[in-house]
């Protein structure tokens, strides 16, 4: 594939050529079409022709090293061509010793350009290499949710920043337990691979003692300690534990945002009893019990979606939760929420978010309810 002219444009195959590719061929061709004016006009001299040597360079910010070449080779030879007429109007004096000494530089320019731009590719593809082994192994923690967790339909979505931005270290899960459906949110302070790390961990703690414990308050005891055996002084986690057992709803909240009770209309930001610190800083959390309705919604959300706006103005979760949530599926709510929020914000994320969209569908008919965890605990069962 050539490009318009005479210059050649390198591309492997017949893939359609990168952004970068355009960008970086795009820059060089202007910088060598307004050079190329000002000898023209200045007349049968070639006074201007060292200016070439930036053309290749300017190649080499975006584009691949192919691109670098040709683009040099293009402004060697347009050098070439207007030493040549000056030589011929004997205007340059000496014979040709100022127009190869231009040539040459615009050669030797064209080669480190050209090396310049094979390092930047391959600390590109590094950092890329880099990102999606993290993506993969962030994406191996977020098992997929539902649809269907005991007696509730369950959704959960995962919305990333910016493609620029580190992957964060958002987590949920939704489990079928003998003491109910439990479900954690949380949010690991911080962004990388050492956030999927701490992410995967509480994961691991929660997947095991979601089975094991009777009540949610030795669920974030536990998770608590593993937090605090594995990060500094200053990392922490915040997170929220939903536990619906026989139509119950218990929710402890250890510095996490409220979840938000969709019912009949109305958004119902379900706050904690009181204030508990994240996981990490020994939590002493108080249970919030609702008894749900037929039909109930439930959306847990980490704080990337508080934080969300546009010129200083923030999504207004709670005025657009019934309309975007409260139809169709849970997951047709969970898209119609990221669609509403990607739109609020103009693609510009400050943070990731996780999203679980839980739906009650009432009692399974002649099912004997359970006693509600906080209950069995008390028992000391």
């Amino acid at each position: 594939m050539l490009f318009r002219g005479t210059m050649p444009t390198f591309a492997p195959g017949r893939r359609p050529m990168s952004p970068g590719n355009r960008a970086g061929l795009g820059a060089a061709v202007a910088l060598l079409a307004v050079v190329s004016a000002v000898e023209l006009t200045d007349g049968p001299h070639a006074h201007y022709v060292g200016l070439l040597a930036a053309v290749p360079f300017v190649a080499a910010v975006f584009a691949m090293w192919q691109f670098v070449l040709g683009a040099g080779v293009v402004a060697t030879l347009a050098g070439a061509a207007f030493v040549g007429a000056a030589d011929s109007a004997g205007t340059t004096g000496e014979p040709g010793i100022t127009g190869l000494v231009n040539l040459l530089g615009i050669m030797l320019a064209t080669g480190i350009a050209a090396g310049g731009a094979t390092l930047r590719q391959r600390q590109a593809d590094r950092i890329a290499e880099l990102l999606r082994l993290a993506s993969v192994a962030q994406q191996a923690v977020l098992r997929p949710l539902g649809p269907q967790v005991g007696s509730l339909a369950v959704a959960g979505r995962y919305i990333s920043a910016t493609a620029a931005a580190d992957i964060g270290g958002d987590l949920y899960e939704a489990l079928s337990t003998p003491y109910g459906v439990r479900i954690i949110i949380g949010d690991v302070r911080g962004k990388g691979l050492d956030a999927v790390r701490l992410a995967s961990i509480v994961l691991g703690s929660y997947r095991h003692v979601a089975y094991e414990r009777a009540d949610l308050k030795t669920i974030v005891a536990d998770l608590d300690r593993a937090v605090a055996r594995s990060v500094g002084d200053e990392d922490f986690v915040t997170a929220a534990l939903v536990e619906e057992r026989g139509g119950t709803l218990t929710i402890v909240n250890c510095g996490h945002p409220a979840p938000l009770l969709l019912r009949r209309g109305n958004v119902i930001p379900l706050e904690p009893p009181a204030p508990a610190p994240p996981l990490g800083f020994m939590p002493e959390v108080k249970a919030r019990v609702e008894r749900l309705e037929p039909g109930d919604r439930l959306l847990l959300f980490t704080d990337g979606l508080g934080e969300a706006r546009r010129e200083g103005e923030f999504f207004p979760t709670a005025d657009r939760a019934w309309r975007l949530l409260g139809h169709g599926t849970v997951g047709d709510g969970l898209a119609s929420l990221e669609t509403a929020l990607v739109d609020w914000v103009r693609g510009r994320l400050e943070d990731d978010i996780a999203l679980v969209l839980l739906e009650y569908a009432g009692p399974d008919g002649g099912a004997t309810l359970p006693v509600p965890s906080w209950e069995v605990g008390a028992a000391g069962s």
